[in-house]
C-alpha cells in the first residue's frame, strides 16, 4: 500500500519488472521489453556465485509480427545448489487448485496448503504466500523471490490475440526478486540493470521499447549456465565490487519486498 494515497501498489509498475509478455523494468527504474522465443530458455542474471535462467512460453498467433511469450519457470543456481520454480502446464483454471512447482537438488519440496507453511533446508526457505499458488523463497543474504501462478485469462485473450485454445491457458509466474549482494560485474537480461555502469541504449520514451540480444543472452538449458555473457563460476570475480539492489532505489512492494527485481503480470 502507497500510504502518501493509500492505494495498492503494484508490484508491475515498481523497477525490476518482468511482466506479462514480458515487460521488465530494469534495476534502473527504465521500461523495456524483451520478447525471447516460445520454448527456449535465456538468462536473466549471472553473476559469480548466482545464476538464474528463465524458460520462456507462449503461443504462435497467424497474423501477429511475433509471438506472444512468458516466463513458465526459473532454475536457480548457488553454492553447487539448484532450485526450480515453476507453473504446471493446465487447461481449466481453477483458484483452489495448485499449479506451483518448487524442487531443490531434485526433491520436490513438499507444503502444507496453507498460508505461512515453510521448509527449510539449512540458509533456504520456501514459504507459502497463500494456501495455493504463491511462496516466497528466501536464500539468507543472498536474495528473496515471490512467486505466483496465474494464467492467461479468455478476456486476455481476446484483447490481445494472445490465442488461449482450451486445452492450455498459458499458466505462467508473476515474479519478484531482491538481491542483497552483487558483484558489479552482473550480466542477465535483467541483472545488466544492477551494474553501476549500466547505460541504457532503448528508447524509453517509445511505447514498447524492445531489448535485443536474444542469441547473448540464450541457454542450451534451464540448468545451463552457457550464454554468451554467463559469470556464473568465473575465477577472479572476487575483487569485483559487490552492490546490494536496495543501494539503486529503495521501494516498498505490496509483497513486503524492498528492493528492486520484479517479474510478474501486467
Amino acid at each position: 500500500m502507497d500510504c502518501a494515497t493509500c492505494k495498492t501498489i503494484c508490484d508491475c509498475n515498481l523497477p525490476g519488472a518482468v511482466c506479462q509478455d514480458p515487460r521488465f523494468i530494469g534495476g534502473d527504474g527504465n521500461t523495456f521489453y524483451f520478447h525471447g522465443h516460445r520454448d527456449r530458455d535465456f538468462c536473466l542474471l549471472s553473476d559469480a556465485n548466482l545464476h538464474i535462467n528463465a524458460h520462456f512460453i507462449g503461443n504462435h498467433v497467424p497474423g501477429l509480427k511475433r509471438d506472444p511469450t512468458w516466463v513458465q519457470a526459473i532454475a536457480v543456481q548457488f553454492a553447487g545448489h539448484r532450485l526450480y520454480v515453476g507453473a504446471r502446464k493446465t487447461a481449466v483454471w481453477d483458484d483452489d487448485s495448485d499449479r506451483l512447482v518448487v524442487v531443490f537438488d531434485g526433491e520436490t519440496v513438499q507444503l502444507q496448503r496453507a498460508k505461512h507453511a515453510r521448509w527449510e533446508r539449512d540458509t533456504l526457505s520456501v514459504t507459502r504466500t497463500k494456501a495455493v499458488n504463491g511462496v516466497l523463497v528466501e536464500l539468507d543474504g543472498v536474495f528473496k523471490i515471490t512467486a505466483s501462478v496465474v494464467p492467461i485469462t479468455k478476456e486476455d485473450s481476446r484483447v490481445h490475440r494472445y490465442g488461449v485454445t482450451d486445452d492450455d491457458c498459458l499458466a505462467h509466474l508473476d515474479l519478484a526478486f531482491r538481491f542483497y549482494a552483487l558483484t558489479d560485474d552482473v550480466q542477465g537480461v535483467l541483472g545488466q540493470t544492477y551494474r553501476s555502469n549500466y547505460v541504457n541504449r532503448l528508447d524509453v520514451s517509445a511505447k514498447m521499447p524492445v531489448m535485443g540480444g536474444d542469441k547473448q543472452f540464450s541457454s542450451s538449458g534451464l540448468f545451463a549456465a552457457d550464454c554468451a555473457v554467463a559469470r556464473f563460476g568465473r575465477a577472479g570475480d572476487a575483487d569485483a565490487v559487490a552492490i546490494a539492489s536496495e543501494e539503486l532505489i529503495d521501494i516498498n512492494c505490496s509483497t513486503g519486498l524492498v528492493g528492486v527485481g520484479v517479474v510478474c503480470k501486467k
